[in-house]
């Protein structure tokens, strides 16, 4: 078993999920990527905010296509297994996974990161491909071409929270280039990629306007539909959790109008409505309507996008605080900007982090969980109080 290479430890993540009461299969998304990686050559990123279950999902592609492990003991009883040609791809892949988000907490600098990640995947090629002659020095782009070259494999490429490193204090600006040229160099006209498939919040268009990561098609939830369904719980799927809770749950403390009410709201570019998945669990996990909502960082806290410009943007918090949507023109790649200036450029960080939900047009807090998130902001922040006083009667 390798790092990186051949790691079994996606099929445990999500063997554990799919073992779990209120589990939501949502494994017909690998009926979708199955011809991608028949194809080969494909490269697919879709962002989505915390909490709305991308890591699950990448667990059950790596789970799924990975050769490291026999995973038919959780898909043969899911929906995947239903389609024709379930079995014939079914744990025979060479999977690389790479979860960006795990930083040893002795990393200093972004060179210690990204060099630790090149060593790691380097000694899992070495260690699971002894026939192949690697040279000394050679780069991680190098070492998988001479592999490609003396076996003709391709490798599906699963790469979760790609941003993560984004949001690390010891990131500089030419830290971040080094690393979309990292990227760029592992991934783009390369033979053996099969699929890549990458998962975070943050949207790669800003970056890719040039040569970098433009061969990735993006979906959003704000602009693309494709993909909308598998992440996120929708009002069936909702319906069926709720049903379980019923049937295992003795003093029941929850209603069906209550997490509608608490975890509702946001929307995906088609006009489907969908809950926060993360929270939805927590909550029928707990017998308890409450705020999960957990916030790491100042980078992601609601406070951080509203201080930018308290006084464009007080008037339309009221509103939104009182219940009524106000008029956005969202550009979720406004997200990658620590200087964030404008209205418009505030509000999309915040559909983008999910603090706010887009429709039409239009900005607005999603759920009873948000709208708690932000009375608590504007009680403790002495700037936003005039907001507070302003919205208080309506709430």
């Amino acid at each position: 078993m390798g790092i990186y290479l051949k790691n079994s430890g996606a099929y445990a993540m999500y063997k554990s999920e799919a073992s779990r009461p209120f589990f939501v299969d949502k494994s017909l998304l690998l009926e979708e990527l199955i011809p991608l990686v028949e194809e080969g050559n494909n490269f697919i990123c879709i962002t989505r905010p915390r909490r709305f279950g991308k890591t699950v999902i990448a667990n059950m592609i790596g789970a799924y296509f990975s050769n490291a492990c026999d995973s038919s003991d959780v898909f043969d009883t899911l929906r995947i297994a239903g389609i024709e040609k379930y079995k014939e791809h079914l744990n025979v892949h060479d999977v690389i996974y790479i979860d960006f988000s795990e930083i040893d907490d002795e990393c200093r600098s972004y060179r210690e990161y990204i060099r630790n990640i090149k060593s790691l995947l380097k000694e899992d090629l070495h260690a699971m491909y002894p026939e192949v002659e690697f040279r000394k020095n050679g780069s991680v782009s190098e070492d998988l071409k001479r592999v490609y070259a003396k076996t003709q494999k391709k490798f599906i490429f699963v790469l979760d929270e790609w941003d993560a490193i984004f949001h690390v204090s010891f990131v500089t600006e030419k830290d971040r280039n080094e690393y979309l040229r990292f990227l760029r160099g592992l991934l783009k006209g390369k033979p053996y990629v099969s699929l890549a498939y990458m998962t975070g919040i943050l949207p790669i268009a800003k970056y890719s306007s040039g040569s970098e990561l433009n061969m990735f098609l993006e979906y959003t939830m704000a602009t693309e539909e494709h993909f909308s369904e598998y992440f996120g719980f929708t009002e069936t799927e909702v319906d069926e959790l709720y049903h379980r809770y019923l049937k295992r749950t003795k003093e029941q403390k929850i209603t069906r109008e209550g997490l509608k009410l608490w975890y509702d709201g946001y929307q995906t570019c088609g006009g489907k409505r969908i809950y926060n998945p993360r929270s939805v669990v927590a909550s029928l996990s707990n017998n308890n309507l409450g705020s999960y909502w957990t916030s790491s960082g100042p980078y992601d806290e609601i406070f951080y996008y509203m201080e930018k410009n308290v006084a464009d943007i007080r008037e339309d918090l009221a509103l939104m605080m009182a219940g009524e949507p106000v008029s956005a023109r969202v550009q979720e790649y406004a997200a990658t900007s620590m200087n964030l200036q404008s209205k418009d450029e505030i509000f999309s960080a915040m559909v983008v982090y999910g603090f706010l939900s887009y429709d039409d047009g239009r900005v607005y807090i999603p759920n009873k969980e948000l709208l708690e998130k932000f009375i608590d902001v504007l009680r403790k922040e002495s700037s936003l109080g005039y907001v507070y006083r302003l919205a208080r009667g309506h709430l």
